[in-house]
């Protein structure tokens, strides 16, 4: 065989295969744009993640929160009003309050609901429709301003046990009725630390 016939043999066998290969490639390529694509996991829908609420889970929140917003108001009329035992626990009611009405802001606001004003009037709030139990008038949060000293520590601790035992009974119904699980816990939990600070005030009363 002359080496020109070789070479023309040579040429035509490469140019055999890159035509084969790209035709491969171009298949395979193809093969996967064509097919449907693998299923994806379905985007949870808005809320999916959250657990049900119902009117109760509402109710709670929208009452617990110029509930909790009065007792800490109280708190700070204690920090320069009132004795050391009852500062300390003025300031430890605060510290517990106060987040959890951040908390419970939160979940109004992820629900859509309307979340109180906070210059809402303290002794008229929307608890099933009538002023939330345990809630002090304007008259007791002026006379509660008024006093200092044992007299305030008296009078604070007296108004926040009857606030607590609103507080008490509020919680109580979230947990009867309530549908949403950290609303529930919270109430468990508000339940719990409020009749210990119940028994603890009423150990500081005068007797």
């Amino acid at each position: 065989m002359s080496v020109s016939v070789q070479r023309r043999a040579a040429v035509a066998a490469l140019t055999a295969a890159l035509t084969f290969g790209l035709t491969g490639c171009f298949s395979t390529e193809e093969h996967h744009a064509m097919s449907p694509a693998s299923p994806s996991p379905a985007a949870p829908s808005a809320g999916s993640s959250a657990e049900d609420h119902n009117t109760v889970d509402v109710t709670f929140a929208q009452g617990m929160i110029p509930h909790h917003r009065q007792a800490v108001t109280m708190a700070d009329l204690a920090e320069t009003r009132a004795g050391a035992k009852v500062r300390a626990l003025a300031a430890r009611i605060k510290a517990a309050q106060a987040p959890e009405i951040a908390t419970m802001t939160g979940w109004l606001t992820a629900w859509g609901a309307p979340v109180p004003a906070e210059d809402a009037p303290m002794d008229h709030g929307a608890h099933a429709g009538h002023a939330m139990p345990g809630m002090l008038s304007d008259a007791d949060m002026s006379s509660l301003e008024a006093a200092s000293g044992p007299e305030f520590d008296t009078l604070f601790l007296r108004l926040m046990i009857v606030h607590h035992e609103g507080a008490v009974e509020m919680a109580r119904s979230e947990r009867a009725g309530g549908a949403y699980g950290p609303a529930k816990d919270l109430a468990g939990q508000i339940i719990t630390a409020q009749q210990a600070e119940i028994k603890e005030m009423k150990a500081l009363l005068p007797s």
